[in-house]
């Protein structure tokens, strides 16, 4: 690389880590600021944009999307540091990145849904950038296939979203959500998203696309698809499926329970299966997305606690372990789990560390993946024996191939001798685990400074789901004393209250005033 190229490599690798940085402050801050006891949006803003289509520019955060976003812009640097050893187009690599960063960003917050299908598929073309420019040998094969296969997957999405324009006159996301689907048309809303979502989160059997590309992507390519983009089908189901078409996703269980279900068990046989550690970690984060769908699934408070819980310890998880591979990938060495072996005795640090993120990935009780997964398994066990049963040796196959994993890299005994001169982590390399370390740690032992957050917003959801589903007469829903009513908060947004008195209370109808729905109880 010629000086002035090094140069602007340089400027571009720091100007990239400061930019996220700062937007990782600024979020840390919004999480300061964040108040939990409400269910409702925060920090809400519009701007207009498409008046004829009553389309706006609306952006804002709930409990649930506010940890997306925390997770977003925590992996974010780390993921940049990662990228020090790209030397090719390094100032065009930190644009796409940023970009990416943005979008995902932009998803999460995006309270239009015309606003978040944009940004759902812009996603596509920094990450399709990313892997078909900078990835491996495989690298347009790989991008091709990411990209077609999400691509059509959301185009039935699209569809979707010209179906609730025309049903309701506004694609504004807090409006949609209280506003009665006909549950004929549900259904057919619900495979759109299915299909959309599904490819996203890496559903069995619509995960044919991940292996290729996280074997195939750099490094920070890698971080981002496994921890953060796989989330953004998770993200989907929570907050449009299970709210918005509660008839549908209630009749879907059976379907969405098989799939988790294969997705832990037949998955975790191939990930136990393979000779690479790459792709071995590729097929463990599929089978983790499982537990999450069945997670989502169970329609309780437990069970989407957890998944949410789970999307967050597994984008840390799934990063660290990508980071492992990568520090190994940066020495010259190979993944191939057979060529490697003895690696604790010359690289104690990076040993404890691939060992602490490996446990976490288990689901070790101290560490991140415990909580999410037995918060899982109680709520499938309120609904479902058999799938909590199957969730549970799902923990157990994963423990396998994790293990598996770490005598292979860690234990077995090679004379290769390139071996004997590897060295322990370098600063950079501390720098991006130890902040992996310490959130794993933080979410295993003090799980409630997160769950806090979501707790209103989840308690709402199911309660709301809960309501929809119960027989009502013509007009309306039957609510007995001790639920949770629908109400408007100070906000102008909804949040769910105790129900005093005695009797039934019915709630007749919705009105829609300008924007704004008001709720007539009767």
């Amino acid at each position: 690389m010629r000086g002035d190229e090094a140069a602007v490599a340089r400027s571009a690798r720091y100007a990239a880590l400061w930019t996220s940085l700062v937007v990782l402050a600024l979020s840390v801050y919004l999480w300061i600021t964040f108040d939990p006891a409400q269910a409702g949006f925060q920090f809400v803003e519009a701007v207009p944009w498409l008046a004829g289509l009553d389309v706006e520019y609306r952006m804002g955060v709930d409990g649930i999307s506010l940890f997306l976003v925390i997770l977003t812009v925590f992996l974010t640097p780390i993921a940049i540091l990662s990228s020090w050893s790209i030397t090719r187009r390094v100032r065009e690599f930190m644009i796409a990145f940023l970009l990416l960063e943005t979008m995902t960003v932009g998803m999460f917050c995006a309270l239009d849904f015309v606003v978040f299908y944009i940004f759902f598929e812009a996603v596509l073309i920094p990450m399709y950038l990313i892997i078909g420019v900078w990835g491996g040998e495989r690298r347009i094969y790989a991008a091709v296939k990411f990209f077609v296969f999400t691509l059509a997957g959301s185009l039935f999405m699209l569809l979707a979203v010209v179906w609730l324009w025309r049903h309701d006159g506004s694609t504004n996301i807090v409006t949609l959500l209280h506003t009665p689907i006909p549950p004929g048309v549900q259904m057919w809303i619900f495979l759109a998203f299915l299909a959309s979502f599904g490819v996203k989160a890496a559903v069995w059997p619509l995960h044919t696309w991940l292996p290729d590309a996280y074997g195939e992507a750099p490094l920070p390519g890698t971080i981002m698809l496994a921890a953060v983009l796989s989330k953004m089908g998770a993200y989907g189901f929570i907050r449009f499926a299970v709210p918005m078409l509660p008839q549908a996703s209630a009749a879907a269980e059976p379907l969405m329970f098989t799939l988790g279900v294969v997705a832990v068990i037949y998955v975790s046989f191939v990930a136990l299966a393979q000779t690479d550690m790459k792709r071995m970690i590729a097929y463990s984060s599929v089978a983790h997305m499982g537990v999450i769908i069945i997670g989502i699934f169970t329609f309780t408070v437990e069970g989407i606690e957890g998944a949410l819980f789970q999307m967050l310890s597994h984008g840390i998880v799934i990063a660290a372990l990508f980071v492992c591979t990568g520090i190994l990938l940066a020495r010259g060495e190979t993944t191939t789990l057979s060529r490697l072996g003895g690696i604790a005795e010359r690289m104690p640090v990076y040993a404890a560390a691939l060992m602490l993120f490996s446990l976490a990935n288990m689901g070790l009780p101290g560490t991140s993946g415990f909580i999410g997964e037995i918060l899982v398994i109680v709520g499938a066990m309120k609904v479902n024996f058999w799938v909590s049963l199957l969730g549970g040796a799902g923990m157990v196959l994963g423990a396998a191939y994790m293990l598996v994993l770490l005598r292979a890299v860690l234990f077995d005994r090679h004379s290769r001798p390139e071996l004997a001169g590897l060295k322990d982590l370098r600063p950079a390399e501390y720098a991006m685990l130890a902040p992996l370390a310490i959130a794993v740690l933080w979410l295993g032992v003090y799980p409630s400074s997160f769950t806090h957050i979501f707790d209103a917003p989840i308690g709402a959801l199911v309660q709301a789901h809960v309501a929809a589903l119960k027989p009502h007469g013509a007009g309306g829903f039957d609510f007995t004393p001790g639920d949770l009513l629908v109400e408007r908060s100070h906000n102008g947004y909804y949040h769910l209250g105790d129900l005093d008195g005695e009797g039934v209370v019915r709630v007749v109808f919705f009105e829609v005033e300008g924007e704004d729905l008001e709720l007539a109880v009767r």
